[in-house]
């Protein structure tokens, strides 16, 4: 009896070890395989995940992407205008070690992000972009006054914005249906006093930002309101497309149209000041109207009053080219002609009348002058 007791005891033992030993072995082999990449249950569990190890800490040997590892060289030679490329040979996958991390923050004085670029849509999905409102060469809009910004995006499935304070570029692009998942931002600056600087703009100043993170009319429309509007001023207004963690969108091929669009744009009494300025410049044709004026050097036609020259050729007859000077003066009813067309304006009628004036005025004041002559020598005679 206790020979069998101490056999079902031996038994029951070697059970118990089986059992911790299989644990141990399973968790340490499991462990070290994974690792080593080799784990066929890891990797079954993997393919059941989409070929997605999304807790795994090491490399799979499946995502090694061998385009790393080569700088762009043929034969050891660049072509014109490249550059090498940096290489590895995992992925760069400790690229970050030694550098601040990014790790979800905004890090202001700059930092290293490791988070893998993520999914790229194929080139029938790429996204683009166009600004509906404000228009460029538009209705100006009135100052401080609300207005929505509204954009048109294709290819973009919007409303999908994460915590920028803790989860910013903390994760990969992804798709759905083939299209890239996340949303777009607006963002205003101001343009001084020029609509077209030859400087480029501070980025770290803004006059509106907005990030747009709902998914607008489902089709691709989407808005966002300047409540409040903005003071006077040369604006411009441009779209940022991101992914859902706030990355620029990835696109798959480099010759292509750009995801985004800018427009300019102009608010309240700027407008209407560089309207002035348009306005300057349709004055200035007025003034080159006014070059009607200098048409009126048609009233220079008051050479015709000049023609009274006849009269200043009665300068025989005693000076009376004072007289002439006043049929100059009548000449100068010109300068009065000039005066309407000083008048700025209305110009080409004015600057005629202008014309017409100084030229009648100063055939009369020639005629006149010639009376006088006629009657002088019938005096003396």
């Amino acid at each position: 009896m206790l020979f069998k007791q101490l056999v079902l005891a031996a038994a029951f033992g070697a059970v118990v070890s089986a059992q911790n030993n299989g644990q141990n072995n399973g968790q340490n082999g499991g462990q070290n395989n994974g690792q080593n990449g080799g784990n066929a249950n890891a990797g079954n569990g993997a393919a059941a995940a989409g070929g997605n190890d999304a807790t795994g800490t090491t490399l799979s040997p499946q995502a090694i992407q061998s385009g790393s590892f080569v700088d762009g060289s043929v034969n050891g030679a660049l072509a014109d205008g490249q550059s090498a490329s940096k290489t590895s040979q995992n992925n760069f996958i400790n690229n970050c070690v030694g550098k601040t991390l990014t790790n979800g923050l905004q890090v202001q004085a700059g930092s290293c992000n490791g988070i893998p670029m993520g999914d790229i849509p194929a080139k029938a999905n790429m996204i683009s972009a166009i600004i509906l409102n404000p228009q460029t060469g538009g209705q100006a809009q009135a100052a401080d006054t609300t207005f929505d910004i509204t954009v048109q995006v294709a290819n973009l499935v919007a409303g999908s914005f994460t915590n920028a304070d803790s989860t910013y570029y903390a994760g990969p692009q992804f798709l759905e249906g083939g299209k890239i998942v996340g949303h777009t931002h607006v963002t205003v600056q101001d343009l001084g006093n020029n609509m077209n600087p030859t400087q480029p703009l501070d980025a770290t100043q803004f006059a509106f930002f907005k990030g747009i993170n709902d998914a607008g009319n489902g089709n691709g429309l989407l808005s966002a309101t300047v409540t409040g509007g903005l003071p006077a001023g040369n604006y411009r207004v441009c779209t940022m497309t991101s992914a859902s963690n706030h990355q620029p969108v990835l696109m798959p091929v480099a010759q292509r149209g750009t995801p985004d669009d800018c427009t300019k744009f102009t608010v309240g009494a700027a407008a209407g000041g560089n309207a002035n300025a348009g306005g300057n410049a349709g004055g200035n044709a007025n003034a080159g109207g006014n070059a009607n004026a200098g048409g009126n050097a048609n009233a220079g036609g008051n050479a015709n009053a000049g023609g009274n020259a006849n009269a200043g050729g009665n300068a025989n007859a005693g000076g009376n080219a004072n007289a002439g000077g006043n049929a100059a003066a009548g000449g100068n009813a010109n300068a009065g002609g000039n005066a309407n067309a000083g008048a700025n304006a209305g110009a080409n009628a004015g600057a005629n009348a202008g014309q017409n004036g100084g030229q009648n005025g100063g055939q009369n004041g020639g005629q006149a002058q010639r009376n006088r002559n006629r009657s002088r020598r019938n005096f003396i005679s």
